[in-house]
C-alpha cells in the first residue's frame, strides 16, 4: 500500500478556518450582546452626535411651525419651539408627560411663549412602532394628545409598557376619539407609518438615538431632566429671541 503522506499545508488550512470560523462566532455574539445592551440602555443614552453638532455652533432648529399640526402644542409664531423625540413605551417619556409637560404647558404654552411640536422614535420594538402609528391615528381624529396623555398616565414607572393592538383600542376609547372603527383601520395606513418614518430619520440625522431627546430651540437635552432645567433653558432661549 502506499504510504500516507503528510499534508502540512492542508493542516494548516484547516487550522485557519476553524480560527476563523471561531473568531467570526464570537464577534456575532459580541454583536447580539452588544445590541441588546445597548437596546437595554437606550431611554437615557446621550445623542452625542447631536450635543457634537451644537457645541460646533451649528444650527438645530428642527422646528416645523405647521399651524394644523395636531402633534403640536401652542402659537405657531411663539419665540421659542421645544421639539421632543419620545417613545410611548420608554418610562423615563412618561415621567415627563406626567411631571414636566403639565406645568410648561401652563407656565409656557398657554401664555404664548412656547410650542411643543411631538416628533415619533419608537426604539423599543414593533410595539413602540404601532404605538407611534396609533397616536397619529388619533390626530387624525383631533385627539392626538389626549391620546398622549391617556398612554402615559398607564404606563410603568420602570420597563415598558405592554401596548399590543387590543390595548392601543382601549386607550383611544379612554382618549376619546370618536370613531374607533376609522381608528382602527388607521392602524395599518402606510401614510402614517411613513409620517413615523420620516420623525425617526429626523433624529437619526441629529444623532438622537434615544429617548426622550429635547430641542429647546438650538439646545439639546437628552434624558429625564428635571422642570427646572427646562425652564431654564426657555427663559434663556426668549431672553435671547427679545434680543
Amino acid at each position: 500500500m502506499p504510504s500516507q503522506r503528510s499534508d502540512p499545508a492542508g493542516t494548516s488550512r484547516r487550522r485557519n478556518l476553524t480560527v476563523a470560523a471561531t473568531v467570526l462566532g464570537v464577534a456575532v455574539l459580541v454583536l447580539f450582546v452588544g445590541i441588546f445592551a445597548f437596546q437595554g440602555g437606550k431611554s437615557q443614552q446621550a445623542a452625542q452626535a447631536g450635543q457634537d453638532t451644537a457645541q460646533s455652533g451649528a444650527v438645530l432648529d428642527m422646528s416645523r411651525r405647521i399651524a394644523d399640526d395636531p402633534a403640536a402644542l401652542g402659537a405657531v409664531d411663539a419665540p421659542v419651539v421645544m421639539v421632543e423625540y419620545a417613545d410611548y413605551r420608554c418610562p423615563f417619556c412618561g415621567l415627563f408627560a406626567r411631571d414636566v409637560l403639565p406645568p410648561l404647558v401652563e407656565k409656557y404654552v398657554d401664555s404664548g411663549r412656547l410650542r411643543i411640536e411631538w416628533r415619533d422614535l419608537p426604539v423599543f420594538g414593533e410595539q413602540s412602532m404601532e404605538a407611534a402609528v396609533a397616536g397619529r391615528a388619533a390626530g387624525e381624529q383631533g385627539r392626538f394628545w389626549e391620546f398622549n396623555k391617556a398612554v402615559f398616565a398607564v404606563a410603568p414607572e420602570r420597563g415598558h409598557a405592554e401596548l399590543d393592538r387590543e390595548r392601543l383600542m382601549d386607550i383611544a376609547k379612554e382618549a376619546g376619539v370618536p370613531d374607533l372603527k376609522k381608528f382602527e383601520q388607521d392602524l395599518d395606513s402606510p401614510d402614517l407609518r411613513e409620517a413615523v418614518g420620516k420623525d425617526v430619520r429626523e433624529a437619526a440625522s441629529l444623532g438622537a438615538s434615544g429617548t426622550p431627546t429635547f430641542l429647546v430651540n438650538e439646545t439639546p437635552f437628552v434624558g429625564a431632566q428635571p422642570l427646572e432645567a427646562f425652564e431654564k433653558a426657555i427663559d434663556e432661549a426668549l431672553a435671547e429671541a427679545s434680543r
